[in-house]
């Protein structure tokens, strides 16, 4: 099948399937006498494999280690579990930021007089002069 029915099949694009090749998370496909991709069924398993790790927050390198453990068959799956583990705990720490934001917002807004912009409590605790607020640790990584 070439490119778009690649894509079609596995409800993502053409571009999205030529940057997980170049990544190594698809092997490059075989080309047709035309020079088009040639790709089979076992590829349609390994983006739909990879577009769902990925829907489920997991990065590149982790889909690729995981990929990597699903065509060892013969092996223990313990490195799996400790990849989606370690994925659990990071996103445990993302809500915890998320939850602490939240707060932080909340209380912007209970702030605010509904005044007029110049006297306004939300724009002041943005402001240059104002306290500063922890950022989440997982901040720089988005």
């Amino acid at each position: 099948m070439n490119i778009g029915e690649l894509a079609r099949a596995a409800g993502t694009n053409a571009e999205t399937i030529r940057y997980y090749e170049r990544i190594g998370l698809l092997p490059a496909p075989p080309r047709t006498a035309g020079n088009y991709r040639d790709y089979s069924f076992a590829d349609v398993s390994r983006l739909a494999f990879t577009r769902r790790a990925r829907n489920l927050g997991f990065s590149i390198e982790q889909i690729r280690a995981l990929l990597d453990l699903a065509d060892q068959k013969e092996q223990s799956c313990e490195a799996v579990d400790a990849i989606a583990r370690a994925h659990l705990a990071e996103v445990t720490r993302k809500l915890v930021d998320l939850a602490a934001l939240r707060r932080e917002l909340e209380a912007l807004i209970r702030q605010c007089r509904r005044g007029t912009v110049a006297e306004c409590r939300i724009l002041e605790a943005l402001g240059p002069d104002a306290p500063k607020i922890r950022q989440p640790s997982y901040s720089a990584r988005l």
